[in-house]
């Protein structure tokens, strides 16, 4: 049977509720096509978030893995196409939650600069605006827990010569989190509207071995 991995991070920083674990809730459980969805919590933490996937992937041995986690200010769901060895939370004045602050520092000493995304980013940005969720491409996972988990397990996955597709999608604050009083003016997105949008998204990275040949039009650099 075909398994997909999909991982949300637990609440972090000023994110009482994040969309990502609210997402891979819903997902959790559920089949797309012979596709089976298995859902994992993943603790908001320098590296032990890497060794919480890695050790799903070793257990579960997925063929897909959708990492999930919250980009509050856009407006739009964003799926990846980079992760960059280099973490740099203290120009978010964010930690992690067990208390750590990185700066400058890498996720693996003398890695290779970045690692890209190996999903069909056009087509599964296609897919979900289709299904009437506003989507786009990424060139920035910034250089927080969401870029480091990103590559830390993209790393992995090409060390190990895992036949494996992996990659990060992005997702809008929540309506709730952006009514609170320090967030009025964020865009948001409903829990619902993220789930269509990613059900979408993973619809299309298992149907399309090789991404579309068209361009995907955007109105901003991300």
């Amino acid at each position: 049977m075909t398994k997909v991995l999909v991982s949300g991070f637990e609440a972090f920083g000023h994110t009482p509720v994040n969309p990502a674990e609210s997402v891979m809730r819903v997902l959790d459980g559920t089949r797309i096509g012979i596709a089976e969805i298995c859902g994992l919590l993943v603790p908001n933490n320098f590296f032990e978030s890497i060794d919480t996937v890695t050790a799903a992937i070793a257990e579960l041995r997925p063929q897909l893995v959708i990492m999930l986690g919250e980009y509050a200010g856009r407006a739009v769901i964003t799926i990846e196409r980079i992760a960059q060895n280099f973490n740099d939370s203290s120009r978010y004045h964010l930690k992690d939650n067990r208390g750590v602050e990185m700066q400058g520092e890498p996720t693996i000493p003398n890695g290779p600069v970045a690692y890209r995304s190996n999903l069909p980013l056009r087509a599964m940005v296609k897919a979900m605006r289709n299904t009437g969720v506003p989507a786009d491409i990424s060139d920035t996972a910034a250089t927080f827990c969401c870029n480091h988990l990103m590559y830390g397990v993209l790393h992995y996955i090409i060390t190990n010569q895992l036949n494996i597709r992996a990659g990060w999608i992005h997702l809008p604050q929540l309506p709730q989190v952006a009514a609170l009083a320090e967030n009025i003016g964020t865009p948001s997105m409903s829990r619902e509207t993220a789930a269509l949008g990613v059900h979408a998204g993973i619809e299309a990275a298992l149907a399309y071995s090789q991404d579309i040949d068209e361009p995907i039009l955007s109105r901003f650099q991300i």
